[in-house]
């Protein structure tokens, strides 16, 4: 019955080495069911708690044991959100990164420039993630931070930083490569569209990120270790981003890239709605608008002139 498969299973698992100790079966009322109380040898976080989770739910394991064996538990359950939101990762950036590709297009009416950020943007979020492994999983400048116990990290940091690193990515994008765009389209080299761009935005990215950096880096002071965690990746991959990615690549890249940075197939152009970020119409407008009062004038004052009967 379900005691004798309950004692064969508590056998089985107690002779793992990565199982510090199993409790006695308890049954149910009905005698159909007994629970096992596990308890790991290594830490409820760690990777090796989560593989003998894995272990545990193996179909082989279940059928060698001849009877249905379920886990569950605070350990069990955090791995199984821990692998759900993995899971949920590669999706979830997709969709994020294609979605502004295609914005992007619109807004610059370029190919390039969005591939661009779209890969900064990347670039930002490993080295976000990357500078959290370092310090909250091997410890590195632990003692600064004040990590004193390094560890697994939480499963929901890499989803969150993805949300707040590229809103922030995309907006400092914005408002460096809308005015070297504008200088391009106005008749400046592509050089100098760089040039010119550059020296107006820089300052208001600097200061941007500078505010967003300190913010961040206010939650290291937490007694609260994802907070800490949040806190220090997000000010590592904001400071990546704005300094390195934005003001750093991006110029060099438009600078080597010259006019086919702004290059768009002649068939995707129909198809991309004009936003005419850069006034361009407008100014078009205003040009047309001055010329037609201009004339307007002229006749006038010739129909001024004519004999009236």
């Amino acid at each position: 019955g379900a005691a004798r498969a309950a004692a064969e299973v508590a056998g089985r698992i107690d002779g793992r080495d990565d199982v510090s100790a199993v409790g006695p079966p308890r049954l149910s009322a009905s005698g159909d069911t007994a629970v096992l109380n596990v308890v790991p040898a290594a830490s409820p976080g760690s990777t090796e708690t989560a593989d003998l989770v894995h272990a545990l739910r193996d179909p082989e394991f279940e059928r060698a044991s001849d009877a249905r064996v379920l886990v569950t538990g605070t350990t069990a359950m955090n791995a199984d959100v821990s692998q759900k939101l993995s899971d949920a990762l590669p999706p979830y950036l997709a969709l994020v990164v294609g979605l502004a590709f295609l914005l992007l297009i619109a807004v610059f009416r370029s190919l390039l420039v969005p591939l661009k950020a779209a890969l900064g943007f990347l670039l930002s979020v490993l080295a976000g993630l990357g500078a959290v492994v370092a310090v909250f999983q091997w410890g590195w400048l632990g003692s600064v931070l004040g990590v004193t116990e390094p560890g697994p990290i939480v499963s929901i940091m890499p989803i969150f930083m993805v949300g707040v690193v590229f809103g922030l990515a995309m907006d400092y994008e914005v408002f460096l490569v809308t005015r070297m765009r504008e200088a391009y389209v106005h008749g400046r080299s592509p050089k100098e569209s760089v040039v010119s761009g550059f020296e107006h935005s820089a300052r208001v990215v600097t200061a941007a990120a500078v505010v967003m950096v300190s913010v961040f880096a206010a939650f290291l002071g937490s007694e609260e270790q994802i907070l800490k965690t949040i806190g220090f990746g997000l000010a590592a991959a904001v400071l990546f981003d704005a300094f390195v990615v934005r003001m750093t690549l991006v110029p060099a890249v438009l600078a080597l890239l010259g006019r086919s940075a702004w290059w768009l197939p002649r068939r995707l152009e129909r198809l991309v709605p004009d936003l005419d970020i850069e006034g361009e119409r407008l100014e078009r407008g205003a040009h047309g608008g001055g010329d037609a009062a201009s004339d307007g004038e002229t006749v006038g004052a010739a129909a001024g002139r004519l004999p009236v009967n």
